[in-house]
């Protein structure tokens, strides 16, 4: 029986249990740090203020990216979170639908960023295709001006909007996590959590609160100067066939630091920039990624502010196909679905971690990466707050 408590009127928690870990939030960074909690034998309570996930963890590629990660640090955190996933995605019925990545390059100066990044420790599972043999393996993908092809082995797909609800039960029917819907955490002094529907008693907390800068801790958060990124994503009817993997083009190299901080890409910057200016100007970079039914998630832009507006602008979905249609060689198929989505961003990418009192964690990444390295820093979270002396 899945253990889901929503209480009904403050009252039914006047004598509250008392858990070993509460968590604020229920995205892919909450599901996360509570995964890492139950595989230590903790009781833990996840909080949330809606009925289920309905933010970014949701709302994105379901793409657990590896190849182009930040060298260091947050590579290291996708390859766990890689592990973690298929792990997952084992115990909870949780289908992969896709297993790689092609990135797709049409320019000498791609190829050179690719040599640069084949000579890094973060290309243990890659290898170039020629455009020759790329051809051979999908000869659908018709790109005229094909140079080549770097070929990862360890990227995995999930679909966000089914296999975040699919790891929420799970967590809570086989691991015995409590969680909490409808309701607004109003203040947190351990081990008492005042929520809009009673006391929760926890001896430590985790706030995930995603792009959420105005409410728990609001005057910690406004000192990181964070901002929002809205992007856009549309899904396509089935092209017919299946894709050999995730397809990426040029444009990412300049936008994944594990490519775009390497000495080669500032060549392949200036030109993309002449060539491609209003892609640039609209942190347009492309990824193709393929349901299980055959249907084609495709994105993304970004675009920055405090508040970004929830309109899609028609022009920039045009911009996304265009590149679509130039990587690929094919013409769009049907627009199917378009959709816009928020994340947090800062100026410095990564993962903003903060103590603002004893027993709790202030944590939210802030480059879009969730889904890519959130499995790793839940157990950094976890850590934090149990082991004494570790922090991320």
């Amino acid at each position: 029986m899945i253990r889901m408590t929503q209480p009904a009127a403050p009252n039914s928690l006047r004598h509250p249990e008392r858990y070993d870990l509460a968590i604020v939030g229920a995205g892919i960074l909450g599901l996360a740090t509570a995964l890492a909690a139950v595989r230590r034998g903790l009781r833990v309570i996840v909080i949330d203020r809606d009925a289920q996930a309905n933010g970014a963890s949701v709302r994105n590629f379901g793409f657990v990216t590896v190849t182009g990660q930040e060298q260091g640090q947050m590579w290291r955190r996708a390859c766990r979170s890689r592990a973690v996933w298929q792990e997952v995605a084992a115990a909870a019925d949780l289908p992969v639908t896709q297993r790689g990545m092609w990135m797709m390059v049409r320019r000498s100066e791609s190829m050179r960023v690719l040599d640069a990044f084949l000579r890094t420790e973060m290309a243990e599972h890659c290898h170039l295709l020629s455009a020759a043999e790329a051809r051979r393996r999908c000869p659908e993908l018709r790109a005229p001006l094909l140079e080549a092809v770097l070929e990862s082995t360890v990227e995995l797909r999930v679909e966000s909007r089914t296999a975040i609800p699919r790891l929420t039960a799970w967590l809570a029917a086989a691991r015995g996590v409590t969680f909490m819907w409808n309701t607004h955490v109003l203040d947190i002094e351990v081990p008492v959590v005042r929520t809009s529907r009673g006391t929760v008693l926890a001896d430590r907390v985790a706030v995930c609160p995603g792009d959420d800068f105005n409410g728990l801790f609001a005057e910690r958060l406004a000192s990181f100067a964070l901002t929002r990124c809205k992007l856009q994503m549309l899904r396509l009817a089935s092209p017919g066939f299946i894709l050999p993997a995730a397809l990426m083009s040029d444009l990412g190299l300049t936008r994944y630091l594990g490519y775009a901080a390497l000495e080669a890409a500032g060549p392949l910057k200036s030109r993309l920039l002449a060539e491609q200016p209003e892609h640039i100007q609209h942190g347009i970079h492309l990824i193709v990624v393929q349901s299980a039914d055959g249907t084609l998630v495709v994105g993304d832009s970004h675009h920055y502010a405090p508040t970004p507006d929830p309109f899609g602008a028609t022009a920039v979905d045009a911009l996304i196909l265009e590149e679509f249609r130039a990587a690929l060689g094919l013409e769009p198929p049907r627009v199917l679905e378009c959709w816009t989505g928020t994340y947090a961003s800062a100026a410095n990418p990564g993962v903003l971690f903060d103590i603002p009192q004893p027993n709790v964690a202030l944590v939210t990444v802030t480059c879009g990466a969730g889904a890519s390295i959130g499995f790793a820093v839940g157990e950094e979270v976890v850590a934090s707050l149990f082991d004494r002396g570790v922090h991320p």
